[in-house]
């Protein structure tokens, strides 16, 4: 259940009067607590209300408490000076495999000359093969740190277990969650006592509900900055990698107050589908755009079939800016 506490209440105290109740409570934006703990049939809700400190009671019914619509309202915050989860666009573009310095050099100066804010490169790769390419390992973290502060870009590159966070997290801005560890729990658990937002990807075979439990996890371990992605899931079509379920942006936007971003590299896995998916998506309302841009992307080491050049890039900036300029101009100001 949800408290929304009196004006003047001191939270702190109100807190470990809780926890001495044996309930544990998260913050939940201004003058709001979330019972996540400690609550079961035996407990009935009417009687917070005779609390001094309580205002109101808002019943969960979802098992997802603190990443709930009914929680608050949307979660929006900056990072390097860029929003996410607000009204502007946020777009991450860069190769799926971080090679060279050269490489990485001219995918941050596509990416900033285009308007995106943010750039990506894999240093740890989760590869079906053990004998294909894994990843310069901390080596490509440095690579992609220093191109992205020449050019003041959002840095983000995949966590695949829980003794990579800290190497990670001391080079990039934003962690990210593969579909494969999306229900690796103690990794989720350990990744909500760092300070870094998470980009979590949607596992192959995940629900709605399975997406907004993993985020769960992070955020009851105290990081709220979560950004769910989805990212295409297996079905019986097997012309594309995977089926791009943008369903999942408006149905998601009416669960939860995280931003929803969409990947249609991984979404289609053909390079010819990343732009219309993109136009798409930013259509059914994302609040952001990964893809998979490399300079030379024919000779890509991962990915390459799904992986867009620099003149696809840049198009494909132009018509998802037109797109979400129009909406913004024509369709979200009018509601």
């Amino acid at each position: 259940m949800i408290l929304e506490l009196q004006p003047g209440t001191d939270e702190l105290a109100f807190i470990r009067r809780l926890e001495r109740m044996g309930l544990h409570a998260v913050r939940q934006g201004e003058r709001r607590l979330s019972i996540v703990r400690g609550i079961d049939k035996s407990v009935k809700p009417d009687l917070f209300i005779e609390l001094p400190e309580v205002a109101a009671v808002l019943p969960l019914k979802e098992k997802f408490k603190l990443v709930s619509k009914a929680a608050q309202e949307k979660t929006i915050f900056e990072i390097k000076g860029k929003t996410i989860g607000g009204s502007e666009l946020f777009v991450i573009g860069g190769p799926c495999s971080i090679e060279s310095k050269e490489q990485m050099e001219l995918c941050a100066q596509i990416a900033y000359e285009n308007g995106a804010q943010s750039l990506r490169g894999g240093a740890f790769k989760p590869r079906t093969s053990p004998y294909e390419f894994q990843g310069l390992g901390e080596e490509g973290l440095k690579i992609l740190h220093d191109a992205g502060s020449r050019y003041n870009l959002v840095t983000i590159s995949e966590v695949m277990d829980s003794p990579q966070i800290e190497l990670v997290a001391n080079y990039v801005d934003i962690l990210q969650i593969g579909a494969r560890n999306m229900h690796n729990f103690s990794l989720l658990k350990e990744l909500g006592r760092v300070k870094n937002p998470i980009l979590l990807k949607r596992g192959f075979a995940a629900t709605y509900q399975d997406l907004l439990l993993a985020a769960e996890y992070i955020l009851s371990a105290g990081n709220p900055h979560v950004i769910l992605c989805e990212r295409g899931i297996r079905t019986f079509e097997t012309h594309t990698r995977n089926t791009l379920d943008l369903n999942a942006v408006p149905a998601l936007q009416e669960l939860t107050h995280l931003p929803i971003f969409v990947d249609p590299s991984h979404g289609t896995g053909h390079r010819s589908m990343v732009l219309p998916m993109a136009r798409a998506a930013v259509a059914a309302g994302a609040h952001g755009i990964t893809v998979e841009m490399h300079p030379d992307p024919d000779n890509a080491f991962t990915d390459s079939a799904q992986t867009i050049g620099v003149e696809a890039f840049s198009k494909m900036m132009k018509e998802i800016k037109f797109i979400h300029h129009f909406l913004q101009e024509n369709c979200y100001a009018q509601t």
